[in-house]
């Protein structure tokens, strides 16, 4: 901004300043004259109807509403919406009753302060029941402010004198100038855009998660190259239309992304890495994986980490990165088949034949254990107390958990060994008294 150029602008600001100040001081001294008086008293009783029927048909509606059953959701919430906004809706209509039918017994003029009123009322009213598609709280009250503050100045016409002022308080750097106007513009066309892209976005990852054509991973991966193309269209597209200069944009963002890189390497690889996963198929939604000391199936594959649900009803976040640098099970990467192995031992004097024979039919009696890949045992070792076995088996579910089906495999292995004799033995210590030494029993007095 030049040294000329301040003092300039803060003289037109001070003069719209004193412009709409005087607009405000003639504005009020007109309410002084008969007829706007009578105008204001006009909506003051207005309002107070307003309020008396209000007040009578809402608990009426609330009842009514309590005994509809089988109502789409929706009907609920637009009557849920009327109901709490009753005394404005009535407001509104009773305003616009009472300026017809003084526009038929008097002159127009002397409706003209009640049709502010009126205007300013159904606008306010407008703004409110719109602005109730907005879910995000903070966004709704923001955008509801806003709307009422511009539908107020449109309504009293004082557009012109509001850009102005806004349009005064303005950095001005090189070519470039940035004023609070076209800051208010911008925050208002791109999240109207940004908004319409959610919506759009929204829609489209649904129907191409319902395309089974395409492999879980690849759908993943299309919405997320989707909404990477809609939100960036959507918001270079809203900053050109406010007049932003996309070119200078370019160089300023290159210079803040290359500062910013280095704090956020972590994300950038978190997100790199999972285009990788999606891309190479590694892992995708329905997976079930081990990482580290975490065992449960993918619930979904997001851009920064991979949610996976244990079977304790746990969600863990692992980030993208670490799928990529260390060790992963997938227990269902090609197909779901996973054999599990079990370790026991039997009594010396068992005989092992038998053993086996007994281990194998056992582990078949059990539901998931799958019989046309038939289980396997064999003695791996001869220990101090026992005969040593693996008993190994398969099941095709690992999302039915592991531990489970183990522990069933077990029980069904104590039922047989109990039917059949088949002892398990636990291990036997001799203790030997040395020539010379006596054993004491020492007990503590009772209390």
């Amino acid at each position: 901004m030049e040294p000329d150029d301040a003092p300039n602008l803060a003289d037109e600001a001070v003069e719209i300043g004193q412009g709409l100040i005087g607009q405000a001081t003639d504005f009020l001294q007109s309410l002084l004259r008969p007829w706007n008086a009578y105008q204001v008293g006009i909506a003051i009783a207005i309002l107070a109807v307003a309020w008396i029927l209000a007040a009578i048909i809402r608990p009426r509606l609330h009842e009514w509403m309590r005994s509809r059953e089988g109502w789409p959701k929706w009907r609920f919430r637009a009557l849920l919406t009327v109901h709490k906004r009753m005394r404005g809706i009535v407001f509104v209509v009773l305003i616009w009753i009472v300026i017809a039918v003084m526009r038929e017994i008097t002159w127009p003029s002397r409706t003209h302060l009640l049709a502010v009123i009126a205007n300013l009322a159904t606008a306010w009213l407008f703004v409110i029941l719109a602005t109730r598609v907005i879910g995000n709280g903070l966004l709704r009250g923001i955008v509801r402010w806003g709307a009422w503050a511009w539908v107020t100045l449109n309504i009293l016409g004082l557009t012109d004198e509001a850009v102005r002022l806004l349009d005064s308080a303005a950095l001005e750097m090189g070519d470039t100038r940035l004023s609070l106007w076209l800051l208010i513009r911008a925050i208002a066309v791109l999240g109207l855009f940004i908004y319409v892209a959610r919506l759009l976005a929204r829609g489209s990852a649904s129907r191409i998660r319902a395309n089974e054509d395409l492999s879980p991973s690849m759908r993943e991966l299309a919405v997320k190259a989707l909404q990477i193309a809609v939100y960036s269209l959507a918001f270079f597209a809203g900053l050109r239309l406010v007049g932003v200069d996309l070119t200078g944009l370019a160089v300023l963002s290159g210079a803040i992304g290359v500062g910013i890189g280095f704090g956020l390497q972590k994300v950038v690889s978190n997100l790199v890495s999972g285009v990788i996963i999606l891309l190479d198929k590694s892992v995708k939604p329905g997976d079930v994986i081990s990482v580290g000391e975490t065992f449960g199936w993918i619930n979904a594959l997001g851009a920064r980490y991979v949610s996976i649900t244990t079977r304790d009803g746990r969600e863990y976040l692992i980030p993208n990165e670490d799928l990529i640098t260390t060790q992963v099970v997938n227990w269902s990467h090609s197909n779901a088949f996973v054999r599990l192995d079990i370790y026991f031992g039997t009594a010396y004097a068992d005989d092992p034949h038998k053993v086996r024979r007994i281990a194998i039919d056992a582990a078949q009696s059990v539901d998931r254990v799958l019989n046309f890949r038939p289980p396997v045992c064999h003695i791996v070792g001869f220990g101090d107390s026992s005969v040593d076995y693996i008993l190994r088996f398969w099941i095709d579910d690992p999302a039915g958990g592991l531990t489970n089906i183990r522990g069933n495999v077990y029980l069904a292995l104590w039922d047989a060994f109990q039917e059949h004799g088949i002892s398990i033995p636990f291990p036997q210590r001799e203790v030997k008294m040395l020539e010379g030494s006596t054993l004491r029993s020492e007990r503590s007095a009772p209390d």
